[in-house]
């Protein structure tokens, strides 16, 4: 059996236009969605559409939503996880799902990038003194301080690679993790308290499920040091938002550095916005061109094995692994 051919590929959510030049698409009917539409809006949008492109996590990709598409037969995804996309739904329908490659690398940069800003005060100086003023306040040194990290895999092993460079002393927690892989990337293994009473900066790399979400609360947030850091740079509904606002406001935190939202893309009116001494960016851990171009050249790599009837590169599920003819 031949697979259909593809002949409406829809690449979603390319907020900052940063698609199309990425890869070659040429030769493929490629249409790029730069705005973001609600499920409802972007069923209707997708109709007729054969194969979908998926920028991470920006547009959920439920049941509800591939009920309403039955000519879809393709979905890539970049990276090897989707925690927005129900490969379940995908299975009972036989749409093929397929990942990209992917580097840590970006999101240890930008997480660093925060730290920095945030111990060192950077928006804030750097606003003073374009308004008139000078330098007021002290900030934090690295060398010596407590660096907390939730989540010791490749990205949170990354991070306090560079916090050894620092000088830092390091402490490690997850729900999983062992005092022989935390030692492995100079860490001590402590416990959740633990590491949230003693470190200067908490900084997370938890993945996202039903065991962590929400797992830094009031309880936690008022365990940390008078004036320590938090720093976000894994998923918005880690952290009980209303829960950080209040510590912020009440001062017990120095500050609090956000990439990850609880709603992406973040409304006008999120109180976040309004809440003291935080840096806020726009989920820019993965965003970096030599990533785009891994995620694309996998994306097109997948379609043109598609249209060739080749075996699909990182298949995600089982109907990706099928075996089919090429199309004449």
């Amino acid at each position: 059996m031949a697979r259909p051919p593809l002949s409406r590929i829809v690449v979603l959510d390319d907020y900052g236009d940063a698609v199309s030049g990425a890869a070659d698409w040429s030769g493929m009917p490629v249409e790029i969605f730069r705005s973001h539409f609600p499920e409802a809006e972007l069923a209707e949008r997708l109709q007729g559409a054969d194969a979908l492109v998926l920028i991470r996590e920006r547009s959920a990709v439920p049941a509800s939503l591939l009920q309403r598409l039955p000519a879809l037969r393709l979905i890539v995804t970049a990276g090897m996880r989707n925690r927005t996309l129900d490969l379940d739904a995908c299975a009972a329908r036989g749409i093929a799902v397929c990942g990209t490659n992917s580097r840590a690398s970006p999101t240890v940069e930008l997480t660093w990038g925060l730290i920095l800003a945030l111990a060192r005060r950077i928006p804030e100086q750097e606003q003073r003194l374009r308004q008139g003023g000078w330098q007021q306040g002290t900030g934090l040194g690295l060398e010596d301080a407590t660096l907390g990290i939730a989540g010791l895999g490749r990205i949170g092993a990354g991070v306090a690679a560079i916090g050894r460079a620092f000088g830092m002393r390091l402490l490690a927690w997850s729900p999983n993790l062992t005092a022989e892989k935390a030692a492995a990337a100079g860490a001590r293994l402590t416990d959740k308290d633990g590491l949230f009473r003693e470190a200067d900066i908490v900084t997370l790399h938890l993945g996202l499920g039903p065991a962590t979400r929400g797992i830094v609360g009031a309880a936690e947030l008022g365990l940390m040091r008078p004036g320590a850091l938090l720093v976000n740079t894994a998923r918005g509904p880690l952290v009980d938002q209303a829960a950080l606002i209040a510590a912020l406001e009440g001062g017990q935190l120095g500050g609090a550095a956000i990439d990850t939202h609880h709603t992406e893309p973040m409304a006008p009116d999120d109180p976040i916005r309004r809440a003291p001494n935080t840096i806020l960016t726009p989920h820019l851990g993965y965003v970096t061109r030599q990533n785009f171009r891994l995620y694309c050249e996998g994306a097109v790599e997948c379609l043109r094995a598609w249209r060739a009837g080749a075996p699909l590169p990182r298949p995600l599920n089982a109907a990706a692994q099928a075996t089919w003819e090429p199309t004449a």
